[in-house]
């Protein structure tokens, strides 16, 4: 049976109360619209200067997190939490952190971005994670209702090797809020989407920011909905929307008894080409 979900496609700012209003409208509007599960983009509780990450991380209690999960528990519905700046043990970084929420409010899974982004732009703008977080070294799945879920953040979306631990772990859908940049959405945005959902036939979820940062960055909008086919299902365009879908992970299935190239992965070649080897 499927569901619907939301994607909130958002323009964030360097004021946190006001992302986090901004965070409930969308919420609220996706819930009347009947989605069951909602997503906001990377980063959505605060875009601004690296100088200013540590002054505006949180912890897994703190404003932002109490928030969301007071929203999904109010809604009734599934949350994430698309990413927000986390406290980590290294006061000069943080981490970028996203969190799944449940019916109920309760934290289902956290998931902290593996891989760290770094780009000049072509007008000189340089955007960088790499200097000012600490990058997260753990493969998060996990099982719900609505089917698996596989967490993902942004960058993350050009390392196949971390999705294919996710199929591996049997997951339905992957959740990839993201940030992405015009300058290289235009070009690997919707091809790397796809690339994702067809070679681990799952659906993918990805929200995206839009506009222009106070940073310079030009984020590049158009959230998708891709489905395990690799069928764009519902994309925004480039400026702040609510992307919806009905998706269905008996599709999933379907796809998986139809074509079959899941069952001819060579886990034993993965594990050995995973493995260290000297000489």
């Amino acid at each position: 049976m499927g569901f619907k979900v939301a994607l909130a496609q958002m323009s964030v700012g360097s004021d946190r109360d006001e992302n986090l209003s901004a965070a409930e409208s969308v919420i609220t509007q996706a819930v009347k619209g009947g989605a069951k599960l909602v997503a906001l983009p990377e980063v959505f509780q605060f875009v601004g200067d690296a100088s200013l990450w540590i002054a505006n991380a949180e912890t897994l209690e703190g404003p932002t997190c109490s928030k969301m999960s007071e929203l999904a528990r109010k809604h009734g519905i599934y949350l994430l939490a698309g990413s927000f700046l986390e406290q980590s043990e290294e006061p000069r970084r943080v981490r970028n952190t996203s969190v799944f929420y449940g019916p109920d409010g309760s934290r289902l899974a956290v998931y902290r971005k593996m891989h760290l982004f770094e780009v000049t732009l072509p007008d000189g703008v340089v955007f960088s994670e790499v200097d000012h977080t600490v990058a997260g070294d753990e493969v998060v799945t996990v099982e719900t209702e609505l089917g698996r879920f596989g967490l993902s953040i942004c960058y993350d979306l050009r390392f196949p090797e971390l999705y294919r631990a996710m199929m591996l772990r049997g997951v339905d859908i992957v959740l990839a809020p993201s940030a992405f940049t015009a300058f290289t959405g235009k070009d690997h945005w919707k091809l790397l989407l796809r690339a994702r959902a067809v070679e681990n036939q799952v659906y993918m979820l990805a929200p995206n920011q839009a506009g222009r940062a106070v940073t310079g960055v030009e984020f590049y909008g158009h959230s998708l909905v891709v489905d395990p086919w690799g069928d764009v299902l519902a994309e925004g365009d480039d400026g702040p929307a609510l992307v919806t879908a009905e998706i269905d992970v008996g599709h999933v299935a379907d796809i998986r008894r139809r074509l079959t190239a899941l069952k001819r992965v060579r886990r034993d070649l993965i594990k050995k080409l995973s493995e260290t080897t000297s000489g």
